[in-house]
């Protein structure tokens, strides 16, 4: 399987998503087919074939998650197969644990789920001392499985289900810097021990702590063919910051192109490229599959110490690092949340959106996850500036973004 740049993802600017091969090691597991008696039907039509009390729940809510599951619960896109998988999972378990831990006699149709059996189940949940954002995401699952039934606002915000603000609120602003520096890390320094004992990891790390990237994105990384000259990338010639940029496929698909336009950009690229087996290949050990690679790395960190509970640290503090000193460049302060005083609007504004774009995420305020709420003004509105500035190839899909 391939992960190598589609020609036509270069040469055309497109409000469309394309679709790319999967990575190498990546899973191509995809949804189940239709099956052929539902050819031609609605899923309203196909659901009525299963009346409530006659057909098996567990029957009903698999006929819910093969023609539902795909969807995102508020915008119109498409989830990835770990979303799809995790929440599958979960559905599947939820229903059985009604019976067998919350202690409902039957399991119900999922077309007739109440609040008394979510009321349950979060109980059972705070009983097993699950993380308030674990018990986000589950209840984020059965607002999606509402939503395909129909129930749009059936599941209440968590207060109503007896948490307090203080277990649930997430905080969108870094309240802290995570970066290596703030921890005290010489990352030169521990880099160089890590390529001692694994180059392809220590290669990796430099790819992060130099272009900023996720720890996905740095395993699935290919040295040479993800770099193009800037007149394959398609952006305006306007924007041209390097003769070289890096391709990266981030979250949720969106491509991104970063700028090779530093010493530290080439020096790291360069080790890279010595690295690999051949002029195709990924960061990753080619005898590991993703999941496998991404374990290797996240050991590698752990033997050399870099964990939250040793160091206040992981890799994910290279990308802070990164998007951290690119506001500083651009703001010539540091950022709000390394203690950088107020800059004008628009400067701040640009420096937000440059970070953003840095990053790989469709909105100007996803950078207040690096950076931290400025301390000025609210978080910057988002505008469909915002969104085409940020990513010119997919633009569509510019509404949602995590860090």
């Amino acid at each position: 399987m391939s992960n190598a740049i589609p020609s036509n993802t270069v040469r055309r600017i497109s409000r469309r998503r394309l679709q790319e091969p999967a990575s190498p090691g990546h899973s191509s597991q995809q949804q189940p087919v239709r099956p052929q008696g539902w050819a031609g039907k609605t899923p309203q039509e196909i659901l009525a074939r299963y009346q409530p009390g006659k057909a098996p729940p567990l029957k009903v809510l698999e006929v819910l998650i093969k023609l539902f599951n795909t969807q995102h619960t508020a915008l119109e896109k498409t989830v990835s197969h770990k979303t799809r998988q995790e929440r599958g999972q979960f559905l599947r378990r939820f229903f059985r644990d009604l019976k067998l831990k919350a202690g409902f006699k039957t399991v119900p149709d999922p077309r007739n789920l109440g609040q008394k059996h979510i009321h349950a189940m979060v109980q059972v949940w705070q009983q097993a001392h699950l993380a308030p954002a674990t018990i986000q995401t589950y209840l984020s699952f059965l607002r999606g499985l509402a939503m395909w039934m129909g129930k749009h606002g059936f599941v209440r915000k968590p207060g109503h289900y007896g948490l307090s603000l203080e277990e649930y609120q997430r905080h969108e602003s870094a309240q802290r810097d995570k970066s290596w520096t703030a921890q005290g890390i010489d990352a030169d320094a521990v880099i160089a021990e890590v390529c001692k004992f694994d180059l392809r990891v220590g290669a990796s790390l430099r790819l992060m702590s130099t272009l900023g990237l996720r720890r996905k994105e740095s395993v699935q990384f290919r040295p040479f063919q993800h770099v193009m000259p800037f007149s394959e990338t398609g952006l305006p010639e306007n924007q041209q910051q390097a003769d070289r940029y890096a391709w990266v496929k981030g979250k949720g698909g969106r491509v991104r192109w970063i700028p090779l336009n530093s010493t530290a950009h080439l020096a790291a690229l360069a080790f890279a490229q010595g690295v690999v087996d051949s002029r195709d290949a990924h960061m990753g050990d080619p005898r590991r599959d993703l999941k496998r690679n991404l374990r290797r790395l996240d050991y590698v960190l752990e033997k050399f110490g870099i964990t939250l509970r040793k160091r206040g640290a992981t890799g994910h503090g290279l990308r802070h690092e990164v998007l951290n000193n690119a506001y500083e460049d651009i703001a010539g302060v540091p950022s709000p949340v390394r203690g950088g005083g107020p800059v004008s609007p628009e400067l701040a504004r640009a420096a937000r959106l440059a970070v953003s774009q840095l990053a790989g995420h469709a909105r100007a305020r996803a950078a207040c996850a690096y950076l931290g709420a400025s301390p000025s003004r609210n978080t910057p509105a988002t505008t469909d500036e915002d969104l085409v500035a940020a990513s010119p190839h997919d633009a569509t899909d510019a509404q949602h973004s995590t860090a």
